[in-house]
């Protein structure tokens, strides 16, 4: 057993006693509204049945107007990535979808503002307790990765995408899927060839 996976189990084998109030209070919470410039709107997509967790980095601007977690064209990548039709991809009983940060961060110099700290702090384990049957956790960002992949940690994301094999077949580290990270694809071909062939397989063997 890999060290990210030894990791999540303690996380994965009690479901909260009550999801729905837990959900209900996340959606509720205003402890950064403060430093959001649009004012707090966590997205987020979660049911005790889903088989696969999505833990990504925070919502984009987009994704803050729609409240629908990936409804942009990051989600249109990801989504040819696993091979998931939009109507499995939003369908919480299987798909989970639990970014680092909730709410939209605003915009820095480089684009989006990292996510809020406070946010994995307070939500994150009681969330991934409310997750009891996940087997599969695409892990995508270098914050997701520093809270899902210990043995990654200080390392680039392109490194431990580069390691997928060390979480193979229960954590799976993943580049960005946004349409700025093109350059990084066409550098490592080996991504589209060796990777992602096996994560569309072992998304259709979970949930199909």
């Amino acid at each position: 057993m890999s060290g990210a996976v030894a990791a999540a189990q303690p996380l994965a084998r009690a479901a909260d006693p009550d999801w729905r109030r837990l959900l209900a209070e996340v959606r509720a919470c205003t402890r950064c509204a403060a430093a959001l410039p649009l004012g707090p709107r966590p997205v987020l997509q979660l049911h005790p049945g889903a088989r696969l967790l999505i833990a990504g980095q925070a919502p984009g601007a987009r994704v803050h107007a729609s409240g629908v977690p990936f409804d942009d064209a990051s989600g249109e990548r990801l989504r040819a990535w696993t091979g998931l039709a939009r109507e499995i991809f939003w369908d919480p009983t299987r798909v989970a979808i639990v970014p680092m940060g909730l709410c939209y961060p605003g915009r820095g110099r480089a684009g989006d503002l990292p996510p809020r700290p406070e946010c994995a702090a307070a939500w994150r384990e009681r969330l991934l307790l409310a997750l009891p049957r996940i087997e599969l956790t695409l892990v995508i960002g270098a914050h997701a990765q520093a809270w899902h992949l210990p043995w990654a940690r200080g390392a680039t994301v392109g490194a431990a995408v580069a390691a997928w094999r060390r979480g193979w077949p229960d954590v799976v580290p993943l580049p960005h899927p946004s349409p700025r990270n093109q350059g990084w694809l066409l550098r490592h071909p080996w991504f589209e060839r060796d990777l992602l062939p096996r994560l569309r397989a072992r998304v259709a063997e979970l949930i199909g």
